[in-house]
């Protein structure tokens, strides 16, 4: 029933900027704890971010201090700031209903000069 369709992904130079937005139909995306998650070539999936419907946030070590998530209630969207990006960002990321099966199509990140 919950549809997550995410925007914002594209080519970036290395420490650049990109917003990543998830938006949400079927329910109301503070009801549940969401996180973004990405996935390079070859790789596993690897959780990016989380936030809980009260607002606390957790990061992946390897994102702090450059990635930040947040939620707008009324536009029903979760979004992941992206700053000071590297090429090691570089993947697939994904918005996810987390424990559930619920998740975005997906849009590509890359980070490259």
């Amino acid at each position: 029933q919950v549809q997550l369709v995410e925007s914002g992904g594209g080519l970036v130079q290395p420490g650049g900027s990109l917003r990543l937005s998830c938006a949400a139909s079927g329910s109301r995306v503070s009801l549940y704890l969401m996180g973004w998650f990405r996935q390079s070539p070859g790789k596993q999936r690897e959780l990016v971010a989380s936030i809980t419907s009260n607002g606390n946030t957790n990061y992946a070590e390897f994102v702090k201090g450059r990635f930040t998530i947040f939620r707008d209630n009324a536009k029903n969207t979760v979004y992941l700031q992206m700053n000071s990006l590297e090429p090691e960002d570089t993947a697939v990321y994904y918005c996810h209903v987390r424990f559930t099966d619920y998740w975005g199509q997906g849009t590509q990140v890359t980070v490259s000069s």
